[in-house]
Order: structure tokens, then sequence, then C-alpha cells
């Protein structure tokens, strides 16, 4: 393991996703997806806190009130208020498709939400790219449909929108109009080894993407035309998402998984399922865009 990246806490998880700074509140969130819980983690207290849910959470997204989240629960978008543990369905997602559900997602710099899902029933790609304007109108993105949508995220100036179906092992790029949604010159980013599934990724504040991939046992930065930049590697096979955290978005927190790995495994390699945290060899966070219009005082 790269010696700067520790586990947060001795907590294991089994499907990890979609973590996030939380600068409001100063705490780093994150949704277990098999146990339908969502996270928190005070840097300051080494405090561990989680909120059960009435369904899986796929990823959700910061609103302007703190801790306040929006929710893509497996088939529906709700309102959650962390304080309180008050949960307000906001929308149906593919209820004509009972094999889909939610999966990963963030907001666009325009601050709406951007998520997809995934076929929970078989390789077929039949999930789809949604946007939830911040004018509260859900609607599909002009993407290719996927089997598993992943690694949505935004350059610096949100001009440009990343995405994967992870079988691909393809990491995708479009042209992207946060006021419209609307998407142009959908091309090819960068290509993942063999076998290999890109998950989560981040942009930073160079404009470098990276990318938690699932079944190689690291992250990997990729600089704007593609090429790989850096790797890091971890003791763990299934890294599933990344985010930088901190007041200084210096510190980068990487989530993982133990869902489908062998119990002897799981035994014999300890460190599946935790949350690292370190500082990368390079690089610096964006703050992560929230949800909605923002508060005017």
């Amino acid at each position: 393991m790269t010696d700067s990246f520790k586990p947060l806490s001795p907590q294991r998880q089994a499907h990890a996703e979609g973590v996030i700074w939380d600068d409001l509140t100063g705490l780093v969130r994150w949704t277990d997806i098999a146990t339908s819980t969502i996270h928190d983690y005070d840097p300051a207290t080494g405090v561990v806190r989680e909120h059960v849910l009435p369904a899986r959470v796929g990823c959700f997204a910061l609103t302007h009130e703190p801790g306040v989240l929006l929710l893509a629960m497996e088939k529906q978008l709700g309102r959650f208020d962390t304080r309180d543990g008050r949960l307000h369905v906001l929308d149906d997602i593919e209820a004509g498709l009972p094999g889909t559900r939610t999966n990963d997602g963030r907001c666009d710099r325009g601050g709406n939400f951007i998520f997809g899902t995934l076929n929970e029933r078989g390789p077929e790609q039949i999930a789809s790219f949604w946007r939830y304007t911040k004018n509260g109108q859900l609607g599909r993105l002009a993407l290719p449909k996927a089997a598993i949508t992943n690694s949505i995220c935004f350059s610096p100036d949100g001009e440009t929108m990343y995405f994967t179906d992870s079988p691909t092992a393809r990491i995708m790029a479009c042209d992207y109009d946060s006021d419209t949604g609307e998407v142009d010159r959908i091309r090819g980013f960068a290509e993942v080894d063999a076998g290999h599934e890109p998950d989560g990724s981040t942009i930073d504040a160079d404009g470098f993407l990276w990318n938690a991939q699932w079944g190689a046992s690291r992250v990997v930065r990729y600089a704007p035309d593609g090429r790989i930049d850096t790797i890091i590697p971890l003791p763990a096979r299934q890294p599933s998402c990344v985010s930088f955290a901190g007041t200084d978005l210096a510190q980068m927190v990487i989530t993982s998984a133990h869902k489908g790995i062998d119990e002897a495994t799981v035994r014999d390699e300890p460190l599946n399922g935790a949350i690292f945290i370190g500082t990368p060899p390079r690089g610096r966070g964006l703050p992560e865009a929230r949800y909605g219009h923002e508060v005017q005082s």
C-alpha cells in the first residue's frame, strides 16, 4: 500500500461508493449500497456515524442546506435530512424497468444532479444517464444506454462530462451544457486494462481525472488528453470511488468493497472494504458542486 494511505476506521464496507467531502459540515460522506446506509466521517474526532435508509442509495448530492442530501435511491429520488432523519420522496426513476436501480452520480457545475442506473439482471445495456434539474425536472440525457453507469464527473469549467459503461472498460467524454442538458461530440477518453472496470471518478483543480478501478487494486490519474499520469496502488481488490477532502482539498478518500469476494480472501486480505484516506502524490481537489439554487443571504 502507498504508505500515505490508511483505513480511516476499523469498519469494512460491503459496497461503499459515492464518497464526497461536505465542506459546509466538515464531514466525509459515502454510501454503502449493500446495507442501505449513508456514512459520515468526522476527521476532527475520527467518529463514523451511519444513517439507515429504507432503500439502497446508489449515490447522493449535497445541497445548499447543511446536512440535507439529495438521494438517488433504488427507484426514487428523495430529499434526506441527516439531522433528524426525515426523508421526502421527490420522483420515481425507471418505474417501467424493474431490473434497474440507481448507481453513480454527482452534480454538474450548474447545480443539476446527474446520475445513472444499472441493470441488475444481466449484461444488457438498458440503463440510462439522467438529469434532475435544479428546478426539479427529471429527464434522460442523450447518451448511449449502458449496463452499469459510472465515472460521472465534470471538467473544471463544466463543459466536458466524463462517464462510462463499466463493463466496456472505457471512460468516455462528451461536450456538455449544464443549462440545457444537451450533449455533443461523444468520444473515447481512456482505456482501462482488460479484466478491470472503471468505477467512480473525480476531477482535480488541474482538470485531471482520478478513477477508482474495480478489480485492479488501484486509483489512476488521467491527464486531460487521456494519458496515465499517476497510479496509486491499494491493498483492496475493488476500489470503487475517489474524492478529495479536507479544508484545503489536499487529502484524498478512496472507498472500496468486499462484495463478491469469497470469505477466505476477505479473511486473508482484511483491507478489502476499507475506506482509505491519505495525501496523493500530486493534485488538489475542487469544491463539490451542490444541488439546487444557492441560498441568497
